[in-house]
């Protein structure tokens, strides 16, 4: 069963201590294009990270994004929100650093507040930073893969109407050669009468030299003819079908197999010297680009 590259897993925890989202989203791509937002804490299992992500979905343009976020640690029910200590002890600074200078006390604040790092107020309940308080690997590993698993399953569940949409188109094909296959006694018919009356018009010039003309008839006969073709096509188009049923990714080798359906049938439709089979021809070349559209968004 065919996968599409398009995907999105979303995976969420919340406890106590912390709430995690983990969410994915997937494009199609030729390669394994990964965009990583990732907690500082986590940064050292980047490589983990990646590796899980290309071993669970090998290809595709993929962003994931791990959002870890700590409550605000709260003192007893119905205290203060206000540190007054802290701002009580940043006060006495600010003026005892007015008196030092000489600047009045709005010109001291001014300047704490516009220079980067001067003011640093002391908390009593800060909200835990990764650094000081770290989530353990081993409880995150299991969203991550609860979210890559739902990737998955979206794949599976495109995959499958990108299935049935393309060996639709694959069934056209094969209806349009079926049409070919009935025209194809009336083209040669066609041909035979048009060489009997180009036969009998040059057998009465006296320089005519049986031998050559036959030689020329055979290879004539030859050119047009477009049996292996329509055996090679029907064969190409078997293995395509076959090949879409595989559990294993295809994409990449039914593309290859389009190619092959499309070198098949472009020689049918330059052999033919038929109006009829190439207007089939035409009809089927646009079935298979329909068909190598979809192919892009294969996994």
């Amino acid at each position: 069963m065919l996968q599409s590259m398009t995907g999105y897993g979303i995976a969420t925890r919340e406890t106590d201590h912390y709430a995690v989202t983990v969410e994915i989203k997937s494009l199609n791509s030729k390669t394994l294009d990964l965009s990583l937002r990732l907690p500082r804490f986590l940064q050292d299992r980047e490589l983990e990270i990646r590796n899980l992500v290309a071993k669970s979905l090998i290809r595709g343009k993929v962003n994931l994004n791990l959002d870890f976020t700590r409550p605000r640690a709260t003192g007893a029910q119905g205290s203060s929100m206000v540190n007054h200590e802290a701002l009580v002890a940043v006060c006495q600074e600010l003026q005892a650093l007015s008196l030092r200078t000489g600047f009045s006390l709005e010109q001291v604040t001014a300047v704490a507040h516009a220079l980067p790092g001067a003011l640093r107020i002391p908390a009593d309940g800060p909200v835990a930073t990764e650094q000081e308080e770290e989530t353990p690997w081993e409880e995150l590993l299991p969203l991550l893969q609860q979210a890559l698993d739902r990737v998955n399953q979206f794949r599976r569940d495109e995959g499958q109407a990108l299935t049935s949409e393309i060996l639709g188109y694959i069934d056209r094909i094969r209806i349009l050669l079926a049409d070919v296959e009935r025209h194809d006694p009336t083209r040669i018919e066609q041909v035979r009468q048009r060489l009997q009356t180009h036969l009998a018009d040059i057998s009465a010039n006296e320089h005519f030299n049986g031998v050559r003309f036959e030689q020329e008839v055979l290879h004539y006969i030859e050119k047009l003819d477009i049996a292996e073709e329509k055996v090679r096509l029907v064969n190409h188009l078997h293995y395509f079908t076959e090949t879409a049923g595989l559990p294993e990714p295809t994409g990449k080798k039914l593309a290859f197999i389009s190619q092959e359906i499309g070198r098949e049938i472009n020689t049918i439709g330059s052999k033919a010297n038929d109006s009829t089979i190439q207007h089939l021809v035409v009809s089927m070349k646009e079935e298979l680009e329909k068909i190598k559209e979809q192919i892009n968004n294969i996994l």
